[in-house]
């Protein structure tokens, strides 16, 4: 078998033991060095990755020479193989349930696959671990691709296979062919265009939650120019069938769980990474830039925060200091639990209030660097007067904008009539049945 049964990763995890436990993502000597240069120099940068993109190729195709595909193979990644979350989560549970898909095979990409071993108890249902010849022979086998991330440049589905790019947010920030100005330390505008070029050739459909998200997938993918304007699935997204159907029994759960104090509002901080903040040996980095004494000194009697790092994010955060006040849940694989347990929602670029938004609860937008995100990094596809809260840029703001929140009286629809109408339209709990019903045949 070419992909790993619970045995086999209870086999890796009886390897593993007494091993120096991982302290997350660090790059070899030689690779920060290459990084470093890559930085500095588009010549070698190109040079680099046409290398390796080329050895990666011969090896796919040495890999998967010969494998048919089975038309009854799933293939699911969440993140590039992360988390267990999003989209592909929601249409994996759904084909769980469905007595259709009984005799269907299900394969997850994890990047550690013993902190998922509980999958395998499910039925039909496998792990492979990405960047191995194993799941490269995986995504040659499986008829369907449900990824929720770019799939790597040297894959390529063959023409009897399928694969869907479910993403991963409604886009408030530029993407791919749209971004006109990037402060992007690791690509320049025209590498960034190609990433989606390649991306676009390869899938069948491009999920979108709404009628705006498909036209700026449309653009972002330069669609028109590749004649594939009709690969745009308009189905709403799965992943926000949950926010439609959870329960307080599944609200209490998740913050017993986490170990969340009773009596006290909790307040989730989900900022976005930086195009322009990168670390050679550990890849995208996040720099906390509210002040954690100011708001525990002002909030802490009534409130708690969920801190929540971008999943591109590499870097570790120490809030020791803050402990009883803020809580590190960057390792949560579905943020949809966070969702439900947090009575508001402080971002800043992140598409996260877009799907929030389902829960009808206050959002503030923390948009400390608003000028240069706006102009030398990203650039908006709305209007940030379209935002469904106010735009705070000092943490002094961003508490007077907290304690003047009446949670009682608060009316989201009163207060944005319009958002919800055109954003979420399709968030109505079915989302996951209209997407399984259009691209599994």
């Amino acid at each position: 078998m070419i992909w790993y049964s619970k045995e086999d990763v209870e086999r890796l995890e009886a390897q593993s033991k007494g091993k120096e436990p991982s302290v997350g993502h660090r790059n070899s000597k030689l690779k920060i060095a290459s990084l470093d240069i890559a930085k500095k120099s588009t010549v070698f940068r190109k040079a680099m990755r046409f290398a390796l993109d080329k050895k990666r190729k011969l090896g796919y195709k040495q890999h998967t020479n010969n494998i048919k595909t089975d038309p009854k193979v799933v293939l699911f990644s969440t993140f590039d193989g992360r988390a267990y979350g999003d989209s592909p989560r929601a249409i994996y549970e759904y084909m769980l349930s469905d007595e259709r898909f009984d005799d269907y095979t299900f394969v997850w990409v994890f990047r550690n696959p013993i902190e998922y071993k509980f999958l395998c108890e499910n039925k039909n249902t496998y792990i492979v671990k990405p960047f191995t010849p194993q799941y490269e022979k995986a995504c040659a086998t499986a008829k369907y691709w449900l990824f929720n991330y770019r799939i790597s440049d040297h894959i390529y589905p063959k023409d009897d296979q399928v694969y869907v790019q479910l993403w991963h947010g409604t886009p408030l920030k530029r993407l791919g062919y749209d971004i006109e100005i990037s402060d992007n330390v690791m690509n320049s505008q025209k590498e960034i265009r190609a990433k989606y070029k390649i991306d676009a050739a390869k899938f069948k459909y491009i999920l979108a939650p709404s009628e705006f998200a498909g036209e700026k997938f449309t653009s972002a993918w330069n669609l028109k120019e590749f004649g594939k304007e009709d690969s745009v699935l308009v189905a709403g997204y799965p992943r926000n069938d949950f926010l439609k159907t959870f329960t307080p029994e599944d609200a209490e759960k998740v913050k017993a769980d986490l170990g969340l104090p009773e009596g006290k509002k909790v307040i989730l901080y989900a900022p976005t990474w930086r195009d322009n903040q990168h670390n050679s040996e550990m890849g995208y980095v996040y720099s906390v830039e509210a002040d954690f004494d100011r708001l525990r000194e002002e909030l802490s009697d009534e409130y708690i925060i969920l801190f929540r790092a971008h999943y591109l994010v590499a870097n570790s955060f120490d809030f020791n200091k803050y402990s009883g006040f803020v809580y590190d849940v960057s390792k949560v694989g579905d943020i949809n639990r966070l969702y439900i347990i947090s009575d508001m929602l402080i971002t800043d670029y992140s598409s996260v209030f877009f799907d929030y938004a389902n829960l009808g609860r206050p959002i503030v937008f923390y948009m400390y660097d608003f000028d240069a995100y706006a102009t030398n990094i990203r650039g908006f596809y709305i209007d940030v007067s379209e935002l469904p809260g106010k735009i705070v840029k000092t943490t002094d703001d961003v508490i007077s904008e907290i304690k003047s929140i009446d949670f009682n009286s608060f009316d989201f629809d009163k207060e944005y009539p319009h958002f919800r109408p055109k954003y979420n339209y399709l968030d109505d709990g079915g989302a996951s049945a209209r997407v399984v019903n259009a691209v599994i045949k």
